[in-house]
Parts: structure tokens; sequence; C-alpha cells
């Protein structure tokens, strides 16, 4: 992974208005990257071992890979 990318398994990494990359769940077996700002954050968890679920400005939800700076 980056340098620049922090992880997407801890949810003090995710705040509303960051850009992220998810994958979809229709995406995972690919592994599809999507590119977007995060609108809400879904998983109440600290942490989750698969990334937190978000939502993204445009209405797509999936669990987050990378935080972009």
């Amino acid at each position: 992974m980056e340098n620049n990318k922090l992880s997407g398994t801890i949810r003090k990494n995710i705040q509303t208005g960051l850009e992220v990359e998810i994958v979809q769940k229709h995406h995972q077996r690919s592994g599809e990257l999507t590119e977007g700002v995060v609108k809400r954050i879904l998983t109440n968890a600290a942490t989750h071992p698969h990334g937190i679920k978000v939502q993204l400005e445009t209405g797509e939800v999936g669990r987050v890979k990378n935080v972009l700076n």
C-alpha cells in the first residue's frame, strides 16, 4: 500500500467529505474500486476487517479500501 493512503478498516480514518476508494458488493470478486466523496458512514463499529461501509455523495454504497489525501 502506498504511503499517501490510509487504511479503510479503521473508522477514525474516515470522515464525511473525504475522498475514498470503495469496493461495491457486486465488484468484490473483481476488486474494482470506485472513487468518490463520503456522504455517510454506515458502519458503527470502530474497525471492520473488510473495510468501513460508507455511502458516497453519488449514492453508491461500499466498503472503504483506501482513504485518499
